[in-house]
Parts: C-alpha cells; structure tokens; sequence
C-alpha cells in the first residue's frame, strides 16, 4: 500500500508570507500602529511585544520620522491617473491650490511663532529691567539709608 499522492506538488505562488503581510499593513497605517502592536504584545504576551520592540529598533521604524512605505503609496496615489482628463485636471488644480494653502498657512504659523518670541523676549527684557531698577531704588545698609 501506497501513502503518496498522484497529483502534482503545490505550486508556490509569489505571494509574501504572513509577516511580510503584516509588516506591510502596520507600514501602510504608519508608526502609530506599529506602537499600538508593540503594546498589545506587551500586554498579551510580554515575548511578542519584546520582539516588535527589538524588531522596531533593528529596523530603525521606531525613530524614523515616517514610513518610508506609507510616503510611497500616498505619491504614488497621488500622481495615478484616472483615466478621466476632467477628473485629472480637478484633482492636479485642487492638489496645487491645497500645496498654495498649506504654505501660506505654514508662513502665518511661522509669523505667529516669531511674534510669540518676540513678545516674549520683551517681557523677559522688561522684567530684567524692572528688576535692576528695583535693585538700585533699594537701601544700601541695615539702617533704611541711602
């Protein structure tokens, strides 16, 4: 008696295991949830969030500004055409006017900023200056005189 089988092996297909597809699900969602999957393995099983926190740190996602993965697909859906020329030249004016009002926006915080500074600095500038008149209108001696 025979225990193999007369069909063919499995073909492997190309598709990325279950790491590979959860690490590209946690890129594409962006730093917050590769932390909030480090918690829960912590809280789970401390081994799993131990080994995200290890992982995170090797792969230099915990102190990256961003997802590389995540900027990526974002350009990327962002240049994609449509195939509608209408809908393409709307979306191309409504991406440079959003562009155009996300820099003046970033000019007036900026503007703002620099007035906080400044008013802040002249407080600071006025309390010394108060301060040093308050120390020379002061007495000298033990004896109230100047």
């Amino acid at each position: 008696m025979n225990t193999a089988t007369n069909h063919a092996p499995m073909a492997y297909d190309n598709r990325p295991g279950f790491f590979a597809r959860a690490e590209a699900w946690l890129d594409e969602r962006g730093k917050g949830a590769w932390i909030a999957a480090m918690v829960l393995g912590f809280i789970f099983a401390w081994p799993i969030g131990l080994a995200l926190l290890a992982y995170m740190i090797w792969s230099k996602r915990m102190f990256s500004n961003s997802c590389k993965s995540m900027t990526r697909t974002r350009a990327r859906h962002m240049t994609k055409s449509s195939g509608n020329s209408a809908f393409d030249a709307y979306k191309a004016e409504t991406l440079r006017r959003l562009e155009e009002e996300q820099d003046k926006f970033e000019d007036f915080l900026k503007r703002l900023r620099e007035a906080k500074d400044k008013a802040e600095f002249d407080q600071f500038m006025n309390d010394r200056a108060e301060a040093a008149n308050n120390a020379d209108n002061r007495p000298n001696d033990a004896t109230g005189q100047a």
